[in-house]
């Protein structure tokens, strides 16, 4: 620092100090001289110190010892994008960035979909943008050099920073050469994109009524609280797990349960009739938007029912009053649990260097 620096004061004496064989008033001066100069040096440092720390905080710096800010050097990219900037693209928001593509081998992606599209128009997000599974379920439009694609958020790219989104080979080959392996796209959110059919709901393996754990699909936009409640009893909020299913550790009881969806957007629905039937689709009558869909008709490929009471139908039903509606949620929103280590299927041929590691 220019200011409150000290420039080296003459030693004393020998050893920096005055010799004590000496006697007579010269001893006296020379330890006088000697301590004014050692108060007035240490006055100065004191000083100088004080307003070098007043000046590091007025600028907004830590100190050394203290954490990082959350986003710079030194936190972790998972973490840094999830406490300061973690967000799914929703919105008008136009991003622009780079594309690659790899295929998950008809595998659904972290968010747990039993399979990919059927259409394989899928893309998978970093951890920032993919959001520990908010993204999951939504869509976006990507445009590249031969136009655009809408795709859906399936899976998550480890690797892969803000701005880089990693489609499937045939979303890809809709937008650029694949032979090009990497191009500059530009991106936004697909807001309430057309729907294939209502929502569906599947419990996961190893739930009971002691631990319920459900995964919601056909939903469009990204999803924002999941609510289950049995019989007339009060509702009960879900977290979302970063693998998409929605929990309530404690359980739900054995059902049949009411689901209520809300988007992100303030869609909200529900759905009635969803039962204990782990690891089967079960298909309500309900849309996320748009009014109710038709009653489904059964599935003659569909696997049989077991005449176990626990194997009960596997098609939910919609309670007659649910309706969608556009009015802001009164549930409050789910807080995300910490991000999980999450991996993808080996990548297709002609990826970039920067994108074929793949944990």
């Amino acid at each position: 620092m220019t200011d409150g620096s000290v420039s080296q004061q003459p030693d004393p004496g020998p050893g920096g100090r005055t010799p004590a064989a000496r006697s007579g008033p010269g001893r006296r001066r020379a330890r006088s001289g000697g301590r004014r100069r050692w108060l007035a040096a240490g006055g100065v440092a004191a000083l100088a110190t004080v307003l070098g720390l007043s000046l590091a905080l007025r600028s907004g710096a830590a100190p050394a010892c203290a954490a990082p800010p959350v986003g710079l050097a030194g936190a972790g990219p998972v973490a840094a994008g999830r406490l300061a900037l973690a967000a799914p693209p929703t919105g008008s928001t136009v991003h622009k960035g780079k594309a690659t593509f790899y295929d998950s081998k008809g595998a659904g992606g972290n968010c747990s979909y039993p399979s990919a599209p059927a259409d394989r128009m899928y893309v998978a997000l970093g951890p920032t943008e993919y959001s520990a599974g908010a993204a999951c379920g939504g869509y976006l439009d990507v445009t590249g050099p031969r136009g655009t694609v809408r795709v859906l958020i399936m899976d998550q790219c480890p690797e892969c920073a803000p701005g880089h989104v990693d489609l499937s080979r045939e979303a890809f080959a809709r937008i650029a050469d694949p032979v090009q392996g990497i191009v500059n796209v530009s991106y936004r959110a697909a807001v309430d994109p057309p729907l294939s059919g209502p929502l569906t709901f599947r419990i996961k393996e190893g739930a009971s009524q002691y631990w319920f754990a459900v995964l919601v699909a056909e939903h469009g936009n990204p999803l924002r609280a999941v609510e289950v409640r049995q019989g007339s009893g009060a509702w009960r909020a879900a977290a979302r797990q970063d693998y998409n299913y929605w929990q309530i550790d404690s359980g739900a009881g054995p059902g049949p349960y009411a689901v209520r969806v809300t988007d992100v957007y303030g869609h909200r629905v529900t759905a009635s009739g969803v039962t204990m039937s782990p690891g089967r689709v079960q298909r309500s009558t309900v849309k996320m938007y748009g009014g109710s869909a038709p009653a489904a008709r059964k599935n003659p490929t569909s696997r049989p029912s077991s005449p176990s009471p626990s194997a009960s139908p596997t098609r939910a039903t919609a309670s007659p009053s649910a309706v969608a509606s556009a009015s802001s949620p009164s549930a409050p929103e789910v807080s995300d649990p910490p991000a999980l280590a999450a991996s993808k299927a080996e990548p297709g041929a002609g990826r970039p260097v920067d994108c074929t590691s793949r944990s």
